[in-house]
């Protein structure tokens, strides 16, 4: 639809359908002080001239698509496919509203269906929601679950575990829901550290939280955990890097309650930051305990397959007192980004994309045991990124990475100060080893 200003007879007849004689009387009732001065503007642009300032206005940013980035730590510049820009484009895609007449809504639904399904399929657990508002949020939400359910208030958190993941977790616990106990790392491994981790299982723990490939991109090795923590009475909450899922263990295969985790990597660019996207999977135990909401399949009157709100356990629906939380949205469009970009992959594409992710990372770590001056860590295998141990503060290696055109990664020291040399470097299959080769030789002359 075209826009068309009023004219001036447009403006008459409301005015006088208002009993007034020109615009100022319509602003009488405003004091004069008060009342904006004319403003100093511009003289109009055209398209071509407003098009051209706001494209120089955006090329002060610097991008992954301007600048060559290694930045990981929770967003990743993975490759999104042509074919997602244009089908969530769509009006029916982006414009569709919370799904409140189900009726009505049937296409919103078989979306949300979909994804549920997949990524019951990519965690192999048994259900999942609509989606959360991040990964954040949705590994917060199965602590609260694991709370109510246990009875328990203790809650034992990786320190491993992406530290703004933690943060949140314990701004949900802060009016008194529960208490926060972290587990330390192995400092060789980068791993959680299992002994320290059985010396606090007790019986009035609720949860254990692990991430697997963790913060250091480290991947953990969880065999027999599961075991300890359920033998315990607690519940057990694994987060995973979803593309890591196509080639390492799945949560089920670990034996976790809970698979929850950030979706960002599954076809939605980096935006700036957002929006993101929290996946949320749990096994049968736990369907009716599950935050949000769950879109099931069934059949009508008529026969024909329809879809349907199965379970809302939000407080918008229910009992204040029996919602499971007060999460009122799901994420809709960036869980069809997600849907369509794992039906676009399959399961041969995602084997291959994640193999490629962890060959990147592995050449990364080959180049850098090279130089003389920067080594790891950690002795682990990893996916997506690594911990580089400099040789003086990042801050000074990425200033000067900056001024090559290249952002180096993040600095850690902020997080674990015990690290202060510490470098968080993020490969993934969009850069070329020629891309790694710049970046480890520009290492050296910095």
């Amino acid at each position: 639809m075209s826009y068309l200003p009023l004219t001036s007879s447009d403006r008459g007849a409301m005015l006088a359908s208002l009993g007034l004689k020109d615009i100022e009387e319509l602003f009488r009732s405003i004091p004069k002080s008060i009342r904006s001065k004319e403003y100093d503007l511009p003289l109009p642009a055209s398209e071509l001239e407003l098009v051209n300032e706001l494209e120089a206005l955006a090329a002060q940013n610097r991008t992954s698509k301007t600048t060559l980035s290694f930045l990981g730590a929770g967003c990743y510049d993975h490759y999104v496919p042509a074919i997602i820009p244009h089908l969530i484009s769509r009006g029916e895609f982006l414009t569709a509203y919370t799904p409140y007449q189900p009726e009505a809504s049937q296409g919103l639904l078989q979306t949300i269906y979909e994804y549920q399904s997949l990524i019951t399929a990519l965690t192999g657990m048994d259900v999942s929601n609509a989606s959360h508002y991040d990964g954040a949020t949705s590994v917060a939400e199965a602590v609260l679950v694991s709370i109510h359910h246990t009875q328990r208030k203790k809650v034992l958190l990786a320190r491993t575990l992406h530290p703004d993941y933690r943060q949140v977790i314990a701004t949900y616990l802060k009016g008194g829901d529960g208490e926060i106990k972290e587990i330390p790392f192995d400092k060789a491994t980068g791993s959680i550290d299992t002994a320290a981790l059985y010396k606090e299982l007790s019986n009035d723990v609720a949860a254990v939280v692990v991430s697997t490939p963790n913060f250091f991109g480290v991947m953990e090795d969880l065999e027999g955990l599961a075991e300890r923590v359920h033998e315990s009475g607690a519940l057990f909450i694994v987060s995973s890097h979803p593309l890591s899922l196509g080639l390492f263990r799945t949560p089920r295969e670990w034996g976790a309650d809970f698979a929850c985790g950030e979706g960002q990597p599954l076809g939605l660019g980096l935006n700036f930051g957002g929006p993101l996207l929290g996946y949320f999977a749990a096994t049968n135990e736990f369907m009716r305990k599950i935050p949000g909401r769950i879109v099931g399949l069934t059949k009508d009157n008529r026969g024909q397959r329809a879809f349907v709100l199965t379970l809302q356990t939000r407080e918008q629906h229910i009992r204040r007192e029996r919602a499971a939380s007060n999460i009122c949205s799901n994420e809709a469009l960036c869980a069809l980004t997600a849907s369509i970009y794992l039906s676009a992959l399959g399961k041969c594409g995602l084997e291959r994309i994640a193999r490629l992710n962890l060959e990147r990372v592995q050449y990364l770590k080959e180049k850098i045991k090279k130089l003389k001056h920067f080594s790891f860590y950690f002795s682990s295998t990893n996916f997506n990124e690594c911990l580089i141990k400099c040789p003086t503060g990042p801050k000074k290696i990425l200033d000067a990475l900056r001024g090559q055109g290249i952002i180096g990664g993040l600095d850690v020291s902020s997080y674990y100060p015990e690290f202060p040399d510490g470098l968080l470097v993020c490969v993934t299959e969009t850069k070329t080893k020629g891309d790694i080769d710049k970046f480890v030789d520009l290492l050296s002359k910095v």
